[in-house]
């Protein structure tokens, strides 16, 4: 069954979309760059604050506040950063890390794994958020409750390199029959649309679109990934740089990422404040959906960790071998040197 949904853009649509062309891209992106590349940061700047970018993995949202946060509140600067939060256009922000064009991004553990394979030198230095938030949901009155019931429903997808075997995993972890499951690829096309138009359920983020739903009064059900697998409460988004970076710029690593878990901290505390420190920046966001989605996702920054962007080593390797054995990956991952927590404060 073959069909096209289109309607308006959801922020962490597209990002999944992105993030779905970024392991065919990196490498070959590593190999064409031909080397680094600092002119972008070179200079510095009056008072001596040294010039930097960070980009975003799509539109801004409250994924992203944190560094927000450190730039309005001068966390940055405190730690000798002028930094530019740069959306990526058509550019992957994980291809523009691995060539060193810019120093860091917002990126997920799922994109830096399967471009780690592919050879791209990246590495994770932070968890934005600590526990794996997105699911696949359903408007309520389909009936939907748990994965087994998939069977015989359609599902909108985006053509994502996990998205089949990570469906399949959670319905036969449910006793379900993942071969009934029809798939139409929806694109880009948002939730609300595409489920008045012969979609059933989604893969989404709750902490965004579920928001969106709540405030539009048309609630969904919801399955999150990680409660059927351990190996798949993957860290989802990250903060990356790469190993040039670290190996001979530490501490820049160290300055940014000081700055940027102030940042989170301080939107963990203070949700409301964050909410319009988000606004301000990205004054085209709905101000309603904002400020219900700070407040459900400041929480879940550090949650249940002992420090805002603690990574578990288990949590690189599982989800690494989970991969592996779905034939995502077919060269082995060494997980260890996918991230580091030496720079976190």
């Amino acid at each position: 069954m073959t069909s096209t949904v289109t309607s308006l853009t959801s922020p962490f649509t597209r990002r999944r979309a992105l993030i779905a062309a970024a392991t065919a891209s990196v490498a070959l992106a590593v190999a064409a760059c031909g080397g680094t590349d600092d002119k972008d940061e070179a200079a510095g700047s009056g008072g001596g604050l040294r010039k930097i970018q960070v980009a975003l993995d799509w539109t801004p949202n409250t994924n992203h506040t944190g560094l927000y946060v450190a730039q309005s509140k001068g966390y940055f600067k405190a730690h000798g950063l002028e930094v530019e939060i740069v959306q990526p256009g058509d550019a992957d922000p994980g291809t523009l890390v691995a060539a060193d064009k810019i120093p860091f991004a917002v990126s997920a553990q799922e994109a830096l794994t399967q471009a780690r394979a592919q050879g791209a030198p990246l590495v994770s230095v932070a968890a934005v958020i600590q526990h794996n938030t997105s699911g696949f949901a359903s408007p309520k009155d389909r009936g939907l409750t748990r994965p087994a019931q998939y069977a015989g429903k359609t599902y909108g997808g985006f053509g994502g390199a996990i998205e089949e075997p990570l469906l399949k995993s959670i319905v036969q972890a449910d006793g379900g029959d993942a071969s009934a499951i029809k798939t139409v690829n929806v694109g880009d096309a948002d939730f609300f649309a595409a489920t008045k138009k012969g979609i059933d359920f989604e893969w989404i983020f709750y902490g965004w679109t579920g928001i969106e739903a709540e405030l539009r009064n048309a609630p969904v059900n919801i399955q999150y990934v990680k409660d059927y697998n351990p190996a798949l409460d993957f860290y989802t988004p990250i903060l990356i740089t790469n190993e040039k970076r670290i190996s001979q710029d530490p501490e820049l690593v160290k300055s940014f990422v000081a700055a940027a878990s102030e940042g989170y901290g301080y939107a963990a505390k203070n949700p409301a404040d964050a909410a319009s420190i988000l606004l301000a920046a990205a004054p085209d966001l709905d101000k309603d959906l904002v400020g219900k989605s700070q407040a459900w996702l400041s929480p879940k920054y550090q949650d249940d960790a002992a420090r805002w962007g603690e990574q578990k080593p288990e949590v690189w390797t599982n989800f690494s071998q989970w991969l592996l054995d779905q034939k995502v990956l077919t060269t082995k991952v060494d997980a260890t040197k996918a991230y580091t927590n030496d720079f976190l404060p």
